[in-house]
């Protein structure tokens, strides 16, 4: 099994056992994700998280989406979700996309699982470029694509549609030598 970590946290790809801790952290940080991830919402289930968890291992085979869960080092409690999506061959290069439980924000658990997953994206898949889209209002994740060290590229308009209306959205990179900096 592949686990990646810097000390703080690791990643890894989620299987049937963290169901229940997925469905938990997922239910705790609607407030907080929903407004800027639409499978986040106010009815979420265990049934979406069984689906979301049973998907992983066939995305990862057909290379279309490499997605972790985030735990913390000292206690393997969940932390939220970090992935690799909307994958790229042609260019070589993916999005990052990643959430952390509401208890566990405002600690670097989302910059820090980000760099580990460009990590495994640039490294591993070959990939020579990461994209993180961010939401022009959502200053939190903003603020944590930063910390990985990307580079904020510009805003670009009506990018990202949430619940069917466009937002502009910050377009952020990381390169190999983003990360080795």
């Amino acid at each position: 099994m592949i686990a990646l970590s810097d000390g703080k946290v690791f990643i890894r790809p989620v299987n049937a056992g963290d169901i229940p801790a997925i469905y938990e952290a997922v239910r705790e940080s609607i407030k907080e994700v929903s407004p800027w991830m639409q499978w986040c919402h106010s009815d979420y289930s265990e049934a979406e998280t069984t689906a979301y968890v049973l998907a992983r291992e066939r995305s990862w085979e057909n290379d279309s989406d490499y997605g972790f869960g985030v735990f913390e080092v000292l206690t393997e409690r969940y932390l939220g979700g970090v992935g690799l999506n909307f994958i790229n061959r042609v260019h070589q290069c993916a999005n990052l996309g990643y959430w952390v439980r509401t208890l566990s924000t405002r600690r670097g658990v989302a910059s820090s699982a980000a760099r580990l997953a460009a990590r495994f994206g640039l490294e591993e898949l070959g990939l020579q470029r990461i994209e993180i889209l961010v939401a022009v209002g959502n200053l939190p994740s903003q603020r944590a694509a930063e910390k990985t060290g990307a580079l904020r590229e510009g805003v670009l308009r009506k990018r990202l549609l949430i619940a069917g209306q466009p937002h502009d959205a910050v377009l952020y990179s990381l390169i190999a030598e983003d990360l080795s900096a």
